[in-house]
């Protein structure tokens, strides 16, 4: 995790937040009262964003203290405590819902992929996450889906190439737009196809595609594809794919499965903060 691009991202979302001033902890609270809580699990699930949470209060007060009771990636039972903070009572409260946030909605990240991961474990393919991810949080989604035992696709347009179904339309065929690729980022760089049909398969083993997404293939008609690329280049399905048909997927052969909805479509795992008196 980037420690710089956490701190970005938190003091925008308490800033969002907390804006001119908590008008109502201010109130209740001097500047030196301190308070000690914990946070608790109210439901099962797989804890990731620990460190986020802490960074959360220690921005607010540099001599808080955050003792984390379990490491991320960790399965725990509603009710576990997964840490005990120390911080004053402003910095306390005013934290506390960014915090819970962030923590909440990486843990329902970690747990949708860990569910995920555990269906396809005795299976040769990685799961990977998508970019649809929340604005501005990518790197705490994408964090939590490998707390989860998920793998990381590429971090943005920026670090892997993925000609898709646009560029395609656009360039006017696979050929055309893999030459126009490989002439502005040399032949070092991997090549990652989406393709649709098995046209497009053939076109695109043909090309020398390094890496065929099959998107939007139901399980049967990936099968065949991949029996036809014969490791000729690495093979993705994506589109589609959910827990109950995640395995099919997987026993047709390919490679890697990308999920969108790990990230796009996340249920936040309820976890609460609790005043120790």
């Amino acid at each position: 995790m980037d420690m710089a691009e956490l701190d970005r991202l938190l003091k925008q979302a308490l800033s969002e937040d907390i804006g001119r001033g908590d008008i109502t902890t201010d109130a209740v609270f001097a500047p030196d009262a301190r308070l000690s809580a914990r946070l608790k699990a109210k439901e099962s699930g797989c804890i990731a964003g620990l460190k986020a949470a802490a960074r959360v209060f220690e921005l607010l007060d540099s001599e808080s203290e955050f003792n984390p009771l379990v490491e991320d990636g960790t399965d725990v039972k509603a009710g576990t405590t997964i840490a005990e903070i120390s911080a004053s009572a402003r910095a306390l409260l005013s934290g506390e819902r960014t915090a819970l946030n962030i923590l909440q909605r990486m843990s329902g990240i970690a747990t949708a992929t860990k569910q995920v991961c555990k269906k396809v474990e005795d299976l040769p393919v990685k799961i990977l996450d998508t970019r649809k991810t929340a604005p501005g949080l990518r790197m705490l989604d994408k964090y939590a889906v490998a707390a989860g035992g998920g793998q990381n696709h590429r971090m943005g347009l920026y670090d892997a190439v993925l000609i898709k179904d646009n560029h395609i339309a656009g360039a006017g065929s696979i050929a055309k737009a893999v030459k126009k690729v490989r002439a502005h980022n040399g032949e070092a760089v991997k090549i990652e196809v989406e393709v649709k049909t098995p046209e497009q398969v053939r076109e695109a083993v043909e090309c020398g595609a390094d890496i065929i997404l099959l998107d939007n293939i139901p399980p049967g008609s990936i099968r065949e594809a991949v029996d036809f690329i014969d490791h000729r280049a690495v093979t993705e399905a994506s589109g589609g794919v959910t827990p109950d048909n995640v395995r099919a997927y997987a026993q047709a052969g390919v490679d890697m499965i990308s999920i969108g909805w790990l990230t796009h479509s996340v249920k936040a795992i309820d976890i609460n903060m609790e005043i120790v008196k």
